[in-house]
């Protein structure tokens, strides 16, 4: 899922803004609001601050060739976060999520709107495609919160599905994102471009392939 998808139906879906009151100041931050001197992994539309035991990974697109998501492996779950381009005034999320909800449903998986730390979340059972593994099922948490013209999308699987602990780690991981919108004009729902950068590093000091 790297593109948030068109409705189907073309009914009118809420365009309000979804994110948590406290956003401006515990994150996802915008760059106009993060702390320019703390040691964050720029990776042009998002900023990862480093912490220990945490490994970055970009997903790249076969064909293209794009880095389209980032991939954060930290207290035994995953953490896949994109950035989008966004309107101003309106929001994204409550649109993306029941797009979300309807593709899940078409690929036999079921998913509820539960409340959550940044609004309403999708608790979703997925069901496996990959090869070798038909029929196979997993949790996932998709989380969304609009910013100031972006909207930052995150899947959540592991041990942050069921166990309080991890969840609460690897919530606070997303709150510590910066988005960086830039301000070239971007239709809305593109996705804010993700940059390799130039010493690849994993975010805990180390050196990787990413």
């Amino acid at each position: 899922m790297t593109d948030p998808g068109q409705t189907e139906s073309g009914e009118t879906s809420d365009q309000s803004k979804s994110a948590p009151e406290d956003r401006a100041t515990a994150g996802p931050l915008d760059e106009s609001e993060a702390n320019a001197v703390r040691p964050y992994v720029d990776l042009g539309g998002v900023k990862i601050l480093p912490r220990e035991g945490l490994q970055l990974r970009l997903e790249v697109e076969e064909g293209s060739k794009r880095v389209v998501a980032v991939g954060l492996d930290y207290a035994d779950s995953s953490l896949q976060v994109q950035p989008f381009a966004a309107p101003r005034t309106t929001g994204l999320w409550h649109e993306i999520r029941e797009q979300i909800a309807e593709q899940i449903a078409k690929q036999g998986g079921k998913s509820k709107v539960v409340p959550g730390p940044f609004g309403p979340e999708l608790m979703a059972e997925i069901v496996a495609t990959a090869p070798g593994q038909p029929g196979t099922k997993r949790l996932a948490r998709f989380i969304g919160v609009d910013g100031p013209r972006w909207f930052l999308r995150g899947v959540i699987a592991g041990a942050a599905t069921t166990d309080p602990d991890a969840a609460a780690k690897v919530e606070d991981l997303f709150r510590s994102i910066v988005v960086v919108r830039g301000n070239s004009p971007m239709p809305p729902r593109d996705l804010i471009p993700i940059i390799v950068p130039a010493a690849a590093t994993d975010a805990s000091g180390g050196t990787q392939s990413v």
